[in-house]
């Protein structure tokens, strides 16, 4: 038995007092012979006893299995829970986590309709079926030259739209160019047709975009823009019946067209009347643009022509007569706001003269020879022509010339000139202007459009990144730049006070960017609906500014939830990219890969497909393999290894790597053209091209004369032969980066590209494109390709080229330079 606690054994006898009771009691009962006293004393004592501890034990033991019983049921709780309170995480997708019905069954039957409907050779490869059949909300397609990826994208449209049931107001399929939307369209009613559709042409369109035409509808859709008119698209000839008005535009042409510069003109008249500070900087910026730019005197043209100063001088009146002559008879002369005057100058212990003076700049006039003009023309008994003794009084100038001089080259500049120092309501500033690090010089308010277009497509507001922007005093860029600041903010006011009003793209797509979410949020589920599911070729090409329109679009879509596709098939939302980085060509432009390279970061999504295209079905490998070889050094998507796939020649003929020879081209190019193979001529710059015409002249003219459905043989330059093909192309010019842009390195820091700390980002990202640049030429060849460069130019600083990358010793090139022979 147990042993009982303490407070459980029976006590050894009673208490005092209750004893005493006790005994005094016992003895009454004994006394009366009612009992035995001692014998009843101790029998009592031992049955209390007794009784006493048999009650304790038996409680005891019942209490003790009870209370066993109970504590099994008794929950032990313990408190594992962390200090800190519960925060829920943020949900930053642009996507909701859904996948479309695409079930086995549906693909099976998918891919048998595509094996009865389209023929063999255009049948999708296993990575195409990836991209056609992706089921996550956002998918990334690296397709490489050649991969044949409009085929796969308009079958994904067959899918989403025909086996999916999605209606067409659902989605949307974005191309770069006009050109690449036209063949899309095309072929989408090519291949629905198959399937037993009959869409118009206006329906098609509806679908496949640019980014220019989607936005528009946009910004039309806000109050009081019903009417809006694009700055790019504006012209002074009315459009025609039934013309898709303000449909696209050419996202890289920056010329300017007269309904566009009268724009700009009246605005830049306003302001110059309106702004003393504006009126300042332009004629600070007119001087410094007119004045004949000094010459070191040890440079060769000095040194060359300073030995026949005397003679210049002494025959400097007479050849200032002949030139002021011509002008007179061409109309050029006398100019309203410049004297005529024939002051003279003391260059180098010699008398030359001038011809006017302009008292508004402070600076001295000489009139130039006209490239109109005859280059045979000779002053009477002179040895040298007109132009060659001008040329060495301007070389003489502009080392030892000690007074401000404005060199008027032509008419055409004079003309300019004239009209600004006559104020002239629609002639604008009069003179060009060259930012540094661009290879020309163009109208000043040229590059008022070039140098903003470049900073808001890069998703900055002028005004701001200007502010932020640094330059050295004597800088005559600190001064532009200023001016632009005042220019653009002014001009934005004044296209919107048009009627209609009036937009650049470029703001139209700020208007609607992550900075401003509240204007999404006027937009009607009719207006958004179309770019709920989209799809976008060439993403590579994409700017800072179209990425932040898409993701905040793509933000509003689903903040709005299912009530955006109440009733419909298509629900939620979508986004495939399709490109190549190795393809990025318009940096210039304010273009990166980055946003394609990082594609699943700057896009973030519950799931993201990933597919590689590497299929080649154009060029065979030996062209293939030359194309990667020349773009390997650049950064790129890791993994990348074209193989071709399409037909294989015999022999595979290397990338023919040759010095310049216009007469020798010519030849080969005869050769393949009666062969009967298509051609492309390729050329960097415009004198590259003015060259070589030359010794094709009766070829392109013969060629010219054929039905263009026949024709063998298109002239385009590197940038604009992307997309295209041909049996036999002939590059002609290097791909190079030759120029320093002090802001353009400025603002892509400002935009957050190039790697941190990167003094010029810029500049390097420009010598990373032009070995793209290169890659993109080689890769329209699909059988011949040869490239001609001309070797660098002795005495001058080494830049890098792309040429520099051939590989004579592989066997995909064939180096036939003289100086690698």
């Amino acid at each position: 038995m147990s042993e009982l606690p303490a407070e459980l054994v029976p006590p050894a006898q009673l208490p005092w007092l209750k004893r005493l009771v006790a005994r005094l009691l016992g003895r009454g009962l004994s006394r009366l012979s009612a009992q035995h006293r001692d014998s009843w004393f101790h029998g009592h004592v031992a049955g209390q006893r007794s009784g006493h501890g048999e009650g304790l034990r038996e409680g005891f033991e019942q209490g003790h299995e009870q209370g066993l019983e109970e504590g099994r049921q008794v929950v032990v709780i313990r408190d594992t829970r962390p200090d800190e309170h519960g925060v829920p995480g943020v949900d930053d997708y642009l996507f909701d986590n859904w996948k479309p019905g695409l079930t086995a069954e549906l693909k099976k039957r998918i891919k048998a309709d595509v094996a009865a409907r389209l023929p063999a050779a255009a049948q999708p490869s296993a990575a195409q079926w990836k991209l056609i059949f992706s089921d996550t909300p956002s998918t990334c397609v690296i397709a490489g030259a050649g991969a044949g990826k409009s085929t796969s994208l308009v079958l994904r449209l067959l899918v989403l739209h025909h086996y999916l049931g999605m209606e067409l107001d659902a989605l949307t399929v974005v191309t770069f160019t006009r050109e690449s939307r036209k063949d899309f369209i095309n072929k989408v009613l090519q291949v629905f047709g198959l399937w037993g559709y009959s869409l118009s042409a206006r329906q098609v369109r509806e679908v496949v975009r640019t980014f220019h035409s989607r936005i528009l509808p946009l910004v039309r859709s806000l109050p009081g823009f019903a009417q809006l008119r694009a700055f790019e698209n504006l012209s002074n000839q009315a459009p025609l019946p039934g013309a898709e008005e303000d449909a696209d535009s050419n996202p890289f042409d920056l010329r300017l067209n007269d309904a566009q510069r009268q724009q700009m003109n009246l605005c830049y008249r306003d302001l110059m009347q309106s702004s003393e500070r504006f009126a300042e900087l332009i004629g600070l910026l007119r001087r410094q643009a007119l004045q004949l730019k000094e010459l070191d005197r040890d440079h060769p043209d000095v040194q060359k022509r300073v030995a026949v100063t005397e003679l210049s001088a002494r025959r400097d009146e007479e050849l200032c007569d002949l030139i002021e002559d011509l002008w007179f008879n061409a109309g050029a002369w006398p100019i309203k706001g410049i004297e005529p005057s024939r002051e003279t100058v003391d260059i180098n212990g010699s008398r030359f003269h001038f011809h006017g003076y302009i008292p508004e700049m402070d600076a001295w006039v000489v009139l130039g020879f006209d490239p109109s003009q005859d280059p045979q023309m000779k002053r009477p008994g002179a040895k040298l022509p007109v132009w060659a003794e001008w040329v060495i009084k301007r070389t003489l100038f502009q080392a030892f010339c000690p007074k401000p001089v404005i060199w008027l080259e032509n008419y055409a500049q004079a003309r300019r000139l004239l009209a600004s120092l006559a104020a002239d309501a629609v002639a604008g500033p009069g003179f060009d202007y060259k930012v540094k690090g661009e290879l020309v010089s163009a109208p000043l308010l040229d590059c008022f459009v070039g140098a903003a277009g470049f900073i808001e497509n890069l998703g900055l507001d002028v005004h701001a990144a200007v502010g932020r922007m640094s330059f050295a005093s004597e800088d005559s860029d600190r001064l532009f730049f200023e001016a632009l600041s005042l220019y653009w903010k002014a001009f934005e006011a004044h296209l919107l006070n048009q009627a209609p009003p009036v937009m650049t793209y470029n703001r139209m797509f700020a208007l609607f960017g992550e900075n401003n979410p509240e204007n999404l949020r006027q937009l009607s589920d009719e207006v958004l609906r179309p770019l709920s599911h989209l799809m976008i070729d060439e993403f590579q090409d994409v700017s800072p500014q179209i990425v932040s329109w898409l993701r905040a679009t793509l933000r509003e879509i689903r903040s709005r939830g299912p009530q955006l596709s109440v009733g419909r098939v298509a629900q939620y939302s979508s986004l495939l990219c399709v490109g190549d980085d190795w393809q990025s060509i318009y940096g210039w432009r304010g273009s990166s890969p980055k946003y394609f390279m990082e594609f699943a970061r700057q896009f973030p999504s519950p799931a993201t497909t990933r597919v590689m295209l590497a299929d080649n079905f154009r060029s065979h490998q030996h062209i293939i393999d030359a194309a990667e070889h020349l773009v390997r050094s650049a950064p790129a998507i890791t993994g990348k290894k074209a193989r071709a796939a399409g037909p294989q020649p015999e022999v595979l003929t290397p990338v023919r790597v040759l010095d310049r020879d216009d007469e020798t081209m010519a030849l080969t190019v005869a050769e393949h053209y009666q062969q009967g193979d298509s051609i492309l001529l390729l050329f960097r710059k415009g004198s590259d091209r003015a060259a070589a015409v030359e010794h094709l002249q009766g070829l392109l003219q013969r060629d010219q004369a054929r039905p263009a459905a026949e024709r063998q043989i298109k002239q385009l330059t590197y940038h604009s032969a992307k997309g295209l093909q041909a049996d036999a192309v002939f590059l002609l010019g290097d791909c190079q980066h030759v120029t320093r842009s002090p802001y353009k390195n400025q603002v892509y820091r400002l935009a957050g590209l190039g790697k941190a700390g990167e003094a010029e980002a810029y500049d390097k990202a420009q010598q990373d494109e032009t070995l793209r640049l290169a890659y993109v030429a080689v890769t329209r060849a699909v059988s011949h390709c040869y490239w001609y460069v001309e070797p660098p130019v002795k005495d001058t600083p080494a830049q890098p080229r792309a040429s520099d990358h051939v590989a004579g010793d592989k066997p995909f090139f064939d180096d036939l330079r003289a100086s690698t022979v």
